[in-house]
């Protein structure tokens, strides 16, 4: 599923629990961060693989990251095998 902003990802985040969650820091009427906050909040969604790929990689905004819970953070550029790698983990975790 594809959310266009944070505010629609926490309206399909009311439908369903995705295995894994891409977000980018940089959304509008809810940025990344804010959205990450709520989905470790909720019990139903605090469990969620989180990947952060954005532009904004400076050692504040991974700290940021680091204590909100997130799983994986990629800059942007980021090479795609990377990040297929990652969602494979996760994905074959979620299937145990």
């Amino acid at each position: 599923m594809i959310a266009k902003n944070g505010a629609e990802a926490l309206e399909i985040l009311q439908e369903t629990t995705p295995d894994l969650m891409l977000i980018d820091l940089e959304m509008p009427k809810l940025d990344g961060f804010e959205l990450i906050k709520k989905v470790r909040a909720k019990p139903e969604t605090a469990h969620v693989p989180i990947v952060i790929i954005s532009s904004r990689s400076a050692e504040k905004h991974w700290k940021i990251a680091e204590d909100l819970g997130v799983n994986v953070f990629l800059g942007k550029p980021y090479k795609e095998n990377e990040l297929l790698n990652h969602l494979s983990r996760f994905i074959r975790t979620s299937r145990k």
